[in-house]
């Protein structure tokens, strides 16, 4: 991997110093392989990167340029995507099969990634396959830079806290029963860190002092309850948001999402338990780590404690409460509360709502009647390339159809600089996830019942969180509005993995007639080439 570094070293300097400035540079050489892992004390075929489970994490600052070189040393194709990174005017890089061609087994592909105009906690995964069934995430964190204001203290230590549900099958084993047609089963057990209850994901902390947990739900489908025995969390940050300071003894964290809180050692110095359970579910999944005194008295005492389990009424409440720090700076020094959204005049609604089905004999998931099927070529490509028979614009509708659902490449047309208000709707009996990629978005409302026009009397038009994956109640509706200013091809999805494998996504086109670098940048002159690519050339070097 050494050798490579040079090789990337001067692929920057030549390439895209032009594009993104002088901001500062950090380097990342990875090499993804398999490797044994024990998460539930069983041997499973997990993926790794640089040996790690979870992979390493990726710290930065505001608008640093992040050049990280992927080794592929699977037997599968691989990509990454970057949940949270918005990927500015550069939709290339997001690392979904809708923009970026797979890295071929035995071989590499540089990510150039600019965090522009961006603080706050996100995580990396694995976008293809099942392959987050088997490991490949870890944390991403963006340190607001020296002379932006930060709404709290630096804490005396800042730690990742990767939860999700688990399963002792292998990966590939779980995409061959999803596409038998069979649904997954319930999972395993849960981790904290990539260790399950025997493991002990522990954390160290000095009595007096504050730490900060940046936490995020990487899993499969299952929405986490998170808790510290004896402790309360403030929560800080939400997906790149500084929050209200509201302190919870306990905290729903639904799949896809991540939050930053605050935990202050303010307890006799023992073991004490951190708690992470299912929410939602019959039966309920526990697991534990450890938060661990330097001056410990002693192992934990006493049962774990409990936490809520099926009540939506009280996650609902929370989910309101979380609110935007309209006095905060952001990653920018004005105030967080100086964007007026509640101002800007819509110029669409788009209703999105999911729904499940058979088709063609197996089981399919899907948005407005329509189940995803990707294509051969990434749409990013064929629309740059303007390779025919690829997508549609306006293969789904931007409402509910009602017709029975069907297979399609679903892209929804949008144009650049709108100011678009998207409904959630959730006519199903579970909860629901979902993200878009490439935008940070208001959660203006939700609530239980069929959304309509007259829902808009409950929305906070003040001071709503801004992030980028929401969720939905059984039968409830959540409302968000999104200013359209990120050129691209950007993959709106459910955060529950085998909706999204089996269809329950789309990709919407941020379109302009433009060809300005303002707008959008040039197709990276490294890009990987497939399907219909192929052969293609892009700029020269």
């Amino acid at each position: 991997m050494a050798v490579k570094r040079g090789v990337v070293v001067w692929f920057v300097l030549a390439c895209v110093s032009v594009t993104f400035g002088e901001d500062p540079y950090r380097f990342f050489d990875w090499n993804v392989t398999y490797g044994d892992i024990y998460p539930l004390g069983v041997r499973q075929q997990g993926i790794l990167i640089n040996g790690q489970f979870p992979g390493p994490d990726i710290h930065s600052v505001t608008n640093d340029n992040l050049i990280i070189n992927v080794f592929n040393s699977l037997d599968q194709p691989f990509l990454l995507s970057w949940n949270g990174v918005q990927q500015r005017r550069n939709s290339y890089e997001d690392g979904v099969f809708g923009t970026t061609c797979p890295i071929p087994p035995g071989k590499n592909f540089t990510y150039i990634l600019q965090v522009k105009d961006q603080i706050g906690s996100f995580y990396y995964f694995p976008s293809l396959a099942f392959h987050k069934a088997a490991g490949g995430f870890g944390g991403i964190r963006i340190l607001s830079r020296p002379r932006i204001p930060v709404p709290f203290p630096d804490p005396a230590g800042d730690y990742t806290v990767l939860i999700g549900d688990w399963y002792k099958a292998n990966h590939t084993d779980l995409q061959r029963q999803v596409d038998s047609g069979t649904k997954l089963a319930f999972p395993d057990g849960i981790l904290i860190n990539g260790r399950g209850p025997n493991g002990g994901a522990t954390f160290n902390v000095e009595q007096g002092k504050t730490y900060r947990l940046r936490i995020s739900n990487v899993g499969l489908q299952n929405s986490l309850n998170i808790r510290i025995q004896n402790h309360k969390m403030t929560l800080v940050e939400v997906e790149g948001t500084h929050t209200l300071q509201t302190t919870y003894s306990s905290l729903d964290v639904h799949v896809g999402q991540s939050y930053s809180v605050l935990v202050t050692a303010d307890q006799p110095p023992r073991d004490y338990y951190i708690v992470v359970s299912t929410r939602f579910t019959t039966t309920v999944l526990t697991t534990t780590g450890i938060l661990r005194y330097s001056n410990s008295a002693g192992p934990v005492q006493g049962p774990p404690p409990g936490g809520p389990t099926t009540q939506i009424d009280w996650s609902l409440n929370q989910a309101r409460s979380i609110r935007t720090n309209l006095t905060a700076s952001g990653p920018r020094p004005n105030p967080q509360g100086s964007y007026h959204y509640g101002l800007i005049n819509l110029t669409r609604t788009i209703v999105v709502s999911s729904s499940a089905g058979v088709v063609n004999g197996k089981q399919r998931y899907g948005i407005n009647s329509v189940s995803y099927v990707a294509p051969d070529t990434p749409l990013k490509l064929a629309d740059f390339f303007k390779i025919p028979g690829v997508f549609r614009v306006g293969s789904i509708s931007d409402r509910p159809s009602g017709s029975a659902l069907y297979l399609d490449t679903s892209v929804l047309q949008t144009d650049y600089r709108a100011f678009v208000e998207i409904v959630f709707q959730n006519d199903e009996d579970i909860i629901q996830s979902y993200h878009l990629d490439g935008y940070s978005f208001f959660v203006v409302g939700m609530d239980g019942g069929t959304w309509t026009a007259g829902s808009r009397n409950e929305y906070n038009l003040r001071d709503a969180v801004s992030r980028c994956t929401t969720h939905v109640y059984p039968k409830s509706w959540t409302a968000i509005y999104v200013a359209l200013d990120n050129v691209g091809m950007w993959n709106l999805r459910s955060e529950f993995w085998a909706r999204q494998y089996l269809g329950q996504q789309f990709y919407m086109r941020v379109y302009t007639t433009s060809t300005s670098l303002r707008d959008e940048y040039p197709i990276p002159k490294n890009a990987l080439l497939c399907g219909k690519a192929t052969g293609r050339h892009t700029r020269p070097l």
